[in-house]
């Protein structure tokens, strides 16, 4: 009863449409976190009986486990377009890491997949780190119209944000992605990272109209809709190119965590500038909010570090100690081990040797 207080008392602090948002972003994460691992099974049942996509098989579209993954994730994504309709990005964005841990943790129950100790800790960071995030986030700000979007959109300091941006994009894709987007893992996640925080405005922007054309005042009729959807699209579209690209060159292990915080973070920048987030917070409410994204990070990148840890067998290490024979009357040369990983009890090889002798 007392958690259920707590909890009721939780929601009463946090606006109507925070509720909404925080909802429909955990339920991205749900979503998306089980389509990685329903999508897997997928691909290995199709790896099965067929070509396997790694080596450029198709096989997994005759799949319906691989269809309902697919399914699974655009709801996910769906959700998460939804939710920035309802909450600021500074709390729906962050909240994106819950789906590393639900992924984790089922991939640790369905597909065998230990999770190292130190996973687990990172999953407790993210969790803990998304809970000050949620308990602080600033209430959403009161909009009747997309026009009303827009003009934050084209006031000044947003403007200045997205012109630096632009620029900083077109610098890198034409001069630095030609010649260092092979070898320099922040060139592509750079690229990707920008255009996303303007991607995240637009979506935000572009879900409020259709939340309010829903309400009933239609917001279609207005040009600034048309343009918000625009540039969604190119954003997008860019976003993906450089991602794959980043994802098709360099370790998926190194890439998720490091776009993870530039992307969250200069999308909380951007709407920080443009719905001026923080004017409704006092510094204490925003520096617990920065200290719960630092968390998140943490764990992030800890659940990253050490999710192969327990994938490759311990190696045995070679110990040299004095010949003795104990009490049984084996020669030990070296002392048995044990793994702590699974518990294995190991041999130095030498000691094998001589046991395997005697």
């Amino acid at each position: 009863m007392g958690g259920a207080r707590l909890g009721m008392r939780w929601v009463e602090g946090m606006s109507a449409d925070n509720v909404k948002g925080l909802l429909l972003a955990v339920s991205s994460s749900l979503f998306i976190g089980a389509s990685f691992i329903v999508k897997k099974k997928g691909l290995k049942k199709a790896g099965a009986s067929g070509v396997r996509a790694g080596v450029g098989g198709y096989s997994y579209l005759l799949e319906p486990l691989w269809w309902a993954g697919m399914t699974a994730m655009i709801v996910g994504e769906i959700a998460n377009f939804a939710a920035y309709a309802f909450a600021p990005a500074i709390l729906v964005t962050p909240l994106g890491a819950l789906s590393i841990i639900i992924s984790a943790v089922l991939a640790h129950i369905i597909l065998r997949e230990k999770l190292h100790i130190f996973g687990i800790l990172g999953c407790i960071l993210c969790v803990v780190g998304s809970t000050s995030i949620v308990l602080h986030a600033p209430p959403e700000r009161e909009i009747e119209s997309v026009a009303e979007v827009w003009d934050l959109a084209t006031e000044p300091a947003f403007l200045l944000y997205a012109s630096i941006v632009l620029a900083a994009a077109f610098v890198l894709i034409f001069h630095f992605v030609p010649q260092y987007g092979q070898t320099h893992i922040m060139v592509y996640i750079g690229v990707c990272s920008l255009v996303g925080s303007l991607s995240v405005m637009s979506v935000k922007a572009l879900g409020i109209a259709l939340k309010l054309t829903f309400s009933g005042m239609n917001q279609l009729v207005y040009p600034q809709t048309w343009m918000f959807l625009l540039v969604v699209v190119a954003c997008i579209v860019t976003q993906m190119n450089y991602l794959n690209k980043a994802l098709d060159t360099f370790n998926t292990a190194v890439v998720s965590p490091i776009y993870y915080t530039m992307f969250t973070s200069l999308t909380i920048l951007a709407s920080v500038i443009m719905f001026k987030d923080w004017d409704r917070q006092n510094p204490t409410q925003i520096v617990t909010e920065m200290c719960g994204f630092v968390t998140i990070l943490s764990g992030t990148f800890l659940l990253h570090k050490t999710k192969d840890m327990v994938d490759s067998p311990p190696p045995y290490l070679p110990i040299r100690l004095p010949k003795h024979t104990d009490e049984e009357g084996y020669a030990t040369e070296g002392i048995p081990l044990r793994s702590a990983a699974d518990g294995v009890p190991l041999r130095s090889p030498r000691a094998t040797e001589s046991f395997r002798s005697t």
